[in-house]
C-alpha cells in the first residue's frame, strides 16, 4: 500500500449526525450568544470620580485636576521625589511623572459621577438635579466634559424610591431638552439587593424612552455592589449574576461599595478597605459573574485622603497607590476617587502599571501576530489579553499609538481585532 493510500482521510459517521447534533445545541448556542456576548470594545475609565449633587459646578473638573496639580507642586514638585514617595524604578520615574502631569492638565476626570445618595446633602434635590443636567449639557457642547459623566440616584428601596425616580426624571428630562443624551452618559443604580430592583430600572428607563421616542435600550445603568445580599442569595445562589440577567441588556458595570458592604458584613471600621478579605471574596464573585457578559467590574475607595502635612499625604499616597496597583493585577481595570488628592496616584499607578509590561507585551503579541518562535507558546486568548492590555493603555494615555507600533507592527485596528473577537473566530482561530 502506497504512503498516499496509507494516509488517506476516512470517517465513520453519517454527514446526518453532525447536522443532529448542530440542531439539539442550536438552543445552546444562541443563549451564548445572548448571554455572553463579550466585552463591547469601548474604552473603560480607569476611575470614577464622586461629587455630591449640591457641591457640583461648571469647574468641577478642572478644580480636581487644579487642586491634583497643586497636590504635585507641594509635596512631589520633580520625578525623583514623586517615585521615591511610591517607589517607582528609576526608569519610570520620569515617563510617569510626565504622563501623570499632562494628563492632570489635558484630561483629569476621566468618568464624574454627580452623587444625589450617601455623598448628597443637599436640601432642594429637584433643582440640584436640574441644574446637573444643565450643566453636563453645556461640557458636552463645549468640549470640557469628562469622557464619561452622569449621576448617581438613590436606590429603589421603599424610603427613598419616590425622590430617587423623580431626581433621575429630572435628570435625563433636562438633558434630553438641551440638545439630547450624550454618548458618554452614564447612570448608577445604588444599593441593589434583589435582581427585581434591578427589573424595576429596566421598566423605569423603557418608560423614559417611550416618552421620549428614544432607540429601545438606549440608556444602560451600573449596578452597585453595597450589600451581602447582592452577593450571596437566601437560597445560596449568586445574586448579582442574577442581576446581570434582569439588566436585559443595560447592565454596563458592577462597582464595588467598600464602606456599606463592609459594614453590612459587621467588619469593623478601622479595617474597612478594598484589600479585605471580605472585599476580596465579593469582588471574585462579581468577576465571574460578569466574565464574557459586556458589562464591567469596578473597584471602590479608601476613604484616606491625603491632606495635611507632606508626610501625611505621602502615606495615603503610598496606600491609594498600593491598593490601586493591587486591584490592576486582579484585573480591576476601574475605581472610585473620592478626593483630588487622589488622582495624581491612580495614573501613577495605572501608568506604572501599563509601561513596565509594556514592551514585554508588545513583543509577545508580536510573536504571536507573525507567529514566530519564543520562549513562551502564547495561544489566542492570550492574544486578546495582551491586545486588550494594550489598548487600555492607550486610551488612558500610558501609552502612545506610535511606541506601540514601533514594537509590534500593528495598528489599532489589528489591536482591536485581536482583543475583541466573537466567541467563534476565537475558536477557529486556535486551529
Amino acid at each position: 500500500m502506497s504512503q498516499a493510500q496509507q494516509d488517506q482521510v476516512a470517517t465513520s459517521l453519517a454527514g446526518t449526525v453532525s447536522e443532529e447534533i448542530s440542531a439539539s445545541l442550536a438552543p445552546v448556542d444562541a443563549e451564548l450568544e445572548r448571554r455572553y456576548p463579550g466585552d463591547p470594545g469601548t474604552r473603560q475609565p480607569v476611575h470614577t470620580v464622586y461629587v455630591p449633587g449640591d457641591a457640583f459646578a461648571a469647574d468641577t473638573v478642572r478644580s480636581w485636576g487644579d487642586q491634583a496639580l497643586a497636590a504635585l507642586d507641594e509635596h512631589a514638585p520633580d520625578a525623583a521625589s514623586f517615585a521615591a514617595v511610591l517607589g517607582l524604578a528609576d526608569d519610570l520615574a520620569e515617563p510617569v511623572y510626565a504622563r501623570v502631569r499632562a494628563k492632570l492638565e489635558r484630561e483629569p476626570v476621566e468618568d464624574l459621577r454627580v452623587d444625589f445618595e450617601d455623598g448628597y446633602a443637599g436640601r432642594d434635590e429637584d433643582r440640584d438635579a436640574a441644574r446637573a443636567a444643565r450643566l453636563i449639557a453645556e461640557a458636552y457642547a463645549q468640549g470640557t466634559a469628562a469622557p464619561y459623566t452622569g449621576i448617581r440616584m438613590k436606590c429603589l428601596e421603599a424610603a427613598v424610591r419616590d425622590r430617587g425616580i423623580r431626581t433621575l426624571d429630572i435628570f435625563l428630562t433636562g438633558l434630553t431638552r438641551a440638545g439630547g443624551l450624550p454618548d458618554g452618559l452614564v447612570l448608577t443604580l445604588p444599593k441593589v439587593t434583589y435582581p427585581e430592583q434591578v427589573t424595576a430600572m429596566v421598566r423605569l428607563l423603557e418608560a423614559f424612552e417611550r416618552a421620549h421616542a428614544l432607540e429601545p435600550g438606549r440608556l444602560g445603568f451600573e449596578i452597585q455592589i453595597e450589600t451581602s445580599q447582592s452577593i450571596l442569595a437566601a437560597d445560596g445562589t449568586a445574586t448579582v449574576a442574577r442581576m446581570i440577567q434582569a439588566a436585559e441588556g443595560r447592565a454596563t458595570g458592577l462597582h464595588y461599595g467598600t464602606f456599606d458592604y463592609s459594614a453590612c458584613l459587621g467588619v469593623s471600621a478601622a479595617h474597612q478597605a478594598g484589600d479585605h478579605p471580605a472585599a476580596d471574596h465579593a469582588k471574585a464573585i462579581m468577576q465571574v459573574a460578569a466574565a464574557g457578559t459586556g458589562v464591567r467590574v469596578s473597584d471602590g475607595s479608601t476613604n484616606v485622603l491625603p491632606v495635611g502635612p507632606t508626610a501625611k499625604v505621602h502615606d495615603a499616597w503610598r496606600l491609594h497607590y498600593g491598593l490601586t496597583r493591587r486591584a490592576l493585577a486582579r484585573a480591576y481595570y476601574q475605581g472610585w476617587d473620592m478626593h483630588p488628592g487622589h488622582i495624581p496616584t491612580r495614573y501613577a499607578a495605572v501608568f506604572a502599571f501599563y509601561r513596565e509590561g509594556f514592551e514585554q507585551a508588545a513583543d509577545r503579541l508580536a510573536r504571536y501576530a507573525a507567529r514566530a518562535g519564543g520562549d513562551v507558546m502564547d495561544e489566542p486568548a492570550t492574544a486578546k489579553a495582551l491586545s486588550g492590555y494594550l489598548l487600555r493603555g492607550l486610551d488612558c494615555g500610558a501609552l502612545d499609538i506610535a511606541e506601540v507600533a514601533r514594537l509590534t507592527g500593528l495598528t489599532r485596528t489589528d489591536l482591536e481585532g485581536f482583543a475583541v473577537p466573537r466567541r467563534g473566530d476565537l475558536t477557529a482561530s486556535a486551529k
